[in-house]
């Protein structure tokens, strides 16, 4: 029988001979107590060794935890989040002094013995022996590894870690066999690193490097002597050398390190004493853990991160796996956020609306043509601590991604979908409606996608104010946000049309639900969110096409190893003629519509207000061929706010309007975003006007015939619309007052 396994190794009868050997030396001294060594004999002789040459694969590459860090698309750190603040480093970024201190004090001879240290445990038994109990322990620094593997394993499970750390003589046996094994198959130097990396040393740290970030706030490999040594007293017991709690204590355990380290040689015994003289001098680095510690108020887009990594199969089969590489991976994501735009956005979102108010604000900016996410902010800040006004709900995203239950209703934010609903199906821009303050339609008006009514009973609709009646084509209306129109143009284009176009733009509701088939859709009064809304108009800014919106650019693995991870996906929704023909109308809604306190006046911008029932929600959502940004305001608890009568960011409303508070937002947002030096234009387009009716009672200048002296050739006619008779306030828009009188309201539910 050949005395070695290929590959170098003992043959399973050499090594179950030396491990019964070293058991029956060892005794339960491993165990830390007195008992004789044919107790450890006997329990080997069990079967202890069967399988000994199966040792499991981690524990000589164990998947320690480590931080995860998230940074923004320039590179900046956004955060870190970790279940054990661990970085991962090689033994030459270890210093030296930081290596040889950890040998000193734990095992000496280290390099001389094998997996067991015969001479410790004869030493250890005797000085227990002398003590008349525990004095000395006998673990080397390779069954202390070994320990330290099985602990990792546990993580924060009580019963395993229970398991992991329990002083039995089966368990030391269990560590022994591994111990062996270990030994022969990583080496000394190996098996150094790994446990300088996988070792608690207090204050949250788990590995030197974190540790010596930690107390110093410097890199393991620039570790001093006296520095080195104070690190490796702690190990022994974290608590009680803890050297920010107590110095004292610290001082003389780093001592009794270095004094160790003289003895052994190491250091000479001049070094020694002038290191012992040094006082001890931390540069303590607090650990930032979490979404919470995000910067730039960007705590709410970290855990949208969170949500994809722990929820996207890209990360893992199973919710399990996911979730631990979130809190254990070591990853390194790289996001769509802009530090540009995530400022901006946190500066308009904070500026108008309080943290202490009644009503919360968002704020989310994605990239037409990416579907890159670039920003998300919420007046209220991130975090647990209620009474500091906190929350973890993010106000921008749908329930299923850490949203509210619902979402909100979106108001006429919703009537450009139907236009370009109407658009594609032939209907012109130039299609007018003569209608009252108020209609009434038939229940058999709308129909669903398989053919049936889509309601039982007639559905009553009414404009903002009474004074808001006559003739509008679409381009008025839009400007307008005239409900019975959209309702009548619903009608026309369909409401399955509608449905469909809505769902080919983004729009998806809140509660992660289908839509549902509610003529009421067209004046918004299905719920969505803020980031449905940003990427629905991306859309007309993107000339028709639809990207889904991402937040992760990159993720790479600590071993250098990239995840493939989820992309966005473009389609055509409508024709770029379409597009062109939403955003020519917008612009109108800013320029002299009801989104007036809301435009930009150096480049191309369009968008579109909304407001719902009794003032509960208030939208501006617009955009820049380049940029688009969606703003809420609203209730962010169970019970839904009204927004009349109400001092919100220290100014009083009598009535909350999506352009006079979300309008003014949006502004902030998008001038601290974009670029002055990059100003895209919107494709023109010619949009065509509805004609006013001609009048059988006027003539072709618009005058009355039946009047005396009022002919077709009157001398001094000057009139700049010869012929034509325009119906009052079939153009034009809002004052601009910021009293929301022009914007429309949603009768949905």
């Amino acid at each position: 029988m050949p005395k070695k396994r290929s590959g170098g190794g003992l043959t399973t009868t050499q090594q179950a001979a030396k491990f019964l050997g070293v058991a029956a030396l060892s005794g339960v001294v491993l165990a830390g107590i007195a008992l004789p060594a044919a107790g450890a004999l006997g329990l080997a002789a069990k079967g202890t060794v069967d399988g000994f040459d199966e040792i499991p694969a981690n524990l000589k590459t164990p998947p320690l935890s480590q931080r995860t860090t998230i940074l923004d698309n320039q590179g900046g750190q956004i955060a870190t989040v970790y279940s054990r603040d661990r970085t991962v480093v090689p033994l030459t970024k270890i210093s030296p002094y930081m290596q040889k201190a950890i040998i000193a004090i734990e095992d000496a001879r280290f390099y001389e013995h094998g997996a067991v240290d015969l001479k410790g445990i004869l030493r250890a038994m005797n000085r227990n022996v002398q003590a008349g109990g525990t004095a000395q322990g006998a673990s080397t620094l390779t069954q202390q590894y070994v320990k330290n593997v099985f602990v990792e394993e546990a993580g924060d499970d009580p019963a395993k870690v229970a398991e992991a750390t329990q002083q039995t003589l089966g368990r030391k046996v269990q560590e022994l066999k591994y111990a062996i094994q270990v030994e022969e198959e990583l080496g000394k130097k190996k098996i150094l690193e790994n446990y300088l990396n996988i070792t608690f040393f207090g204050q949250q740290a788990y590995g030197v490097e974190a540790a010596s970030q930690r107390y110093f706030s410097k890199s393991a490999k620039d570790l001093k002597l006296e520095e080195a040594a104070l690190l490796a007293g702690i190990v022994q017991s974290p608590s009680r050398y803890d050297p920010v709690n107590d110095t004292e204590e610290a001082t003389k355990r780093r001592n009794t390190v270095i004094q160790r380290m003289a003895d052994v040689g190491d250091i000479s015994q001049e070094e020694a004493t002038k290191a012992q003289e040094t006082p001890i001098k931390l540069k303590v680095k607090r650990p930032k853990n979490g979404c919470i510690t995000a910067v730039s108020g960007s705590g709410f887009f970290c855990d949208y991160v969170r949500q994809i990594v722990t929820s996207d199969p890209a990360f893992g089969k199973t919710a399990k796996d996911r979730a631990k590489l979130w809190a254990t991976g070591g990853l390194t994501i790289k996001t769509t956020l802009d530090p540009r735009s995530q400022a901006a956005s946190n500066e308009a979102a904070t500026s108008r609306v309080n943290e202490t108010d009644k009503v919360a604000a968002s704020v989310v900016q994605v990239q037409p043509g990416t579907g890159q996410i670039l920003a998300m902010a919420q007046s209220r800040p991130y975090g647990l601590d209620q009474s500091k006004h906190q929350t973890v709900l993010n106000l921008s995203v749908d329930n299923r991604m850490g949203g509210s239950y619902a979402g909100f209703q979106v108001g006429s934010t919703f009537k450009p979908i139907t236009a370009a609903a109407a658009l594609e199906k032939g209907i012109s821009p130039a299609q007018s409606f003569t209608t009252p303050s108020s209609i009434t339609l038939p229940a058999d008006a709308f129909h669903t996608c398989d053919g049936q009514a889509a309601d039982t009973i007639p559905w009553d609709v009414e404009n903002e104010t009474e004074s808001e009646k006559g003739t509008f084509d679409m381009t008025s209306a839009l400007g307008k946000s005239i409900n019975t129109y959209f309702a009548k143009l619903e009608e026309k284009a369909g409401l399955c049309e509608t449905l469909t176009m809505a769902k080919k733009v983004g729009y998806d509701r809140g509660d992660n639900k289908p839509l549902l088939q509610n003529p009421a859709t067209t004046l918004g009064g299905q719920e969505s969110t803020p980031l449905a809304m940003a990427s629905v108009y991306a859309t007309f800014a993107n000339r028709g096409k639809y990207c889904s919106p991402v937040a992760i650019l990159s993720v790479t693995k600590p071993d250098g190893g990239k995840i493939d991870v989820p992309k966005s996906t473009c389609r055509d929704a409508m024709s770029e003629h379409t597009a062109d023909t939403i955003n020519q109308m917008l612009k109108g809604v800013v320029e002299d519509g009801t989104g007036t306190a809301a435009g930009l006046s150096d480049r191309d911008n369009a968008g579109k207000t909304g407001t719902t029932d009794e003032r509960k929600n208030a939208w501006f959502v617009g955009y820049t061929p380049n940029l688009s940004t969606a703003v809420w305001v609203g209730s962010d608890g169970s019970h839904q706010v009204p927004m009349s009568n109400i001092t919100i960011g220290g100014q009083y409303y009598e009535d909350v309007c999506g352009g006079c508070l979300p309008g003014p937002i949006w502004r902030t947002a998008m001038t601290g975003s974009l670029n002055a030096s990059e100003t895209p234009a919107f494709t023109p387009v010619d949009v065509p006007r509805a004609k006013p009716k001609e009048d059988k009672d006027k003539d072709k200048k618009g005058r009355d015939k039946n009047k005396p002296g009022e002919g077709d050739d009157k001398p001094g006619d000057d009139s700049p619309f010869p012929g034509i008779s325009i119906p009052p306030n079939l153009i034009g828009g809002n004052d601009g007052d910021g009293r929301g009188q022009q914007d429309g309201g949603t009768n949905g539910p």
